[in-house]
């Protein structure tokens, strides 16, 4: 089977983004293009973590009313999330209404929160586990990896939840740790023009 697909625009793109409409954008403008601000990598990691068990799309479609539900995921908003929160975000029909999944994102708000104390950032602590590209798999072969499983631990580490290896290694994927754009996608160079004028944070 063919790893593209042929876009709007003739041009090939990643097979997995023609499976439903909202993909395309998403993987045009989004997917695999480097993310160097906090709240951005915050909303990323929770949204991964919502989505275990369940498929992007619905995460996807959702994503708007998750943004309003946790104030465009403001870390130190969210830190300070009380029980009354958690039972208002479990009447929101917008969002997957999952009680361990909304506590964990209030729980990660807070490691969050210690870490960018310590770090400087989160950017800064998220981009030390970038990858050497030589030590990749081929694109879209893995559904994780040495780094991404390192990450993962050094987070359950510090006491946060939802972070294991797969979803680690979907978060890289999609904030550009790793460019996991097939090689014949017409946005793979795009993705990776991004990464090399990209200034890695420093803590």
């Amino acid at each position: 089977m063919s790893t593209t697909i042929t876009g709007p625009d003739g041009k090939p793109r990643c097979r997995w983004c023609g499976a439903t409409p909202e993909y395309l954008a998403y993987h045009d403008t989004e997917w695999g293009f480097p993310v160097g601000d906090d709240r951005r990598l915050f909303e990323k990691l929770s949204l991964e973590g919502f989505q275990s068990g369940l498929s992007w799309r619905t995460i996807l479609a959702k994503r708007d009313n998750f943004l309003a539900a946790f104030h465009d995921f403001d870390v130190d908003r969210i830190a300070r999330f009380t029980q009354r929160d958690v039972e208002r975000l479990l009447k929101d029909e917008g969002i997957v209404r999952h009680r361990g999944k909304i506590e964990a994102v209030i729980n990660n708000a807070q490691q969050a929160r210690d870490l960018i104390e310590r770090e400087g950032s989160l950017a800064a602590f998220v981009w030390r586990y970038e990858p050497d590209p030589s030590q990749l798999a081929a694109p879209q072969t893995v559904s994780t990896s040495a780094a991404a499983t390192a990450f993962s631990k050094d987070l359950k580490k510090q006491g946060w939840k939802f972070v294991g290896p797969t979803t680690a290694y979907a978060f890289m994927q999609a904030m550009g740790l790793i460019n996991d754009h097939v090689a014949d996608c017409a946005i793979r160079s795009k993705a990776e023009s991004a990464r090399q004028r990209f200034k890695r944070p420093q803590g």
